[in-house]
């Protein structure tokens, strides 16, 4: 794992918004998962992750780890055929609205025109296949890249294969990132974080 990095963190051009960097190794699924428990752990309402990577990489395994750890209702699985799925909290925490931006073209509108019967900024909105297409929904998110290694293949459900190492970029970009320490994700978690109360 690399140690994060701020590299724009006092900028000062217009345009540019405070960004901060972490890479983490995840060799296995149950990895992956873990990894998106932890991430779950710095999430709050209102929060946008865009996740990234080819068919297979590992979007919805590490989705799957967001939803277990922020205590959400339902299995978190490829929203691919409807688009979008909304997993409401068990307690107090946020909802985890599950999007699969692919055949999407993009933009708040099209967000909106999805019915979603819950308000964006209450939940933690993960995105697939995002990058591109809906980063004005938000001037501050994460982005998750997976890149996988030269030669490997993931299973049939698109999770890792044991042996399938991938990297994972985690980039905080905007002011709600700026003082957040993402190194935490790449150390051993403990149990999910139970639901808010």
């Amino acid at each position: 794992m690399e140690t994060p990095h701020h590299p724009t963190a006092g900028a000062t051009a217009p345009e540019a918004r405070p960004e901060s960097t972490v890479r983490i190794t995840v060799d296995t699924p149950d990895r992956m998962r873990e990894l998106g428990r932890r991430l779950a752990g710095l999430l709050r309402p209102g929060d946008l992750v865009l996740l990234t990577g080819e068919l297979g990489a590992g979007k919805t395994t590490l989705t799957r780890g967001l939803g277990e750890g922020l205590g959400v209702r339902g299995a978190v699985t490829s929203p691919t055929f409807v688009i979008a799925r909304v997993h409401p909290p068990l307690g107090d925490g946020p909802a985890l609205v599950h999007v699969d931006a692919y055949r999407l073209g993009g933009g708040l509108e099209e967000m909106e025109d999805l019915d979603l019967d819950v308000s964006l900024p209450e939940s933690v909105v993960a995105v697939e296949w995002g990058e591109g297409r809906v980063e004005e929904l938000s001037e501050d998110r994460l982005h998750v890249v997976i890149e996988r290694a030269v030669g490997g293949a993931g299973d049939a459900a698109g999770a890792p294969a044991d042996h399938d190492v991938r990297t994972v970029t985690v980039t905080g970009v905007g002011v709600r990132w700026a003082g957040e320490e993402l190194g935490v994700l790449g150390e051993p978690s403990g149990a999910p974080r139970p639901p808010a109360g």
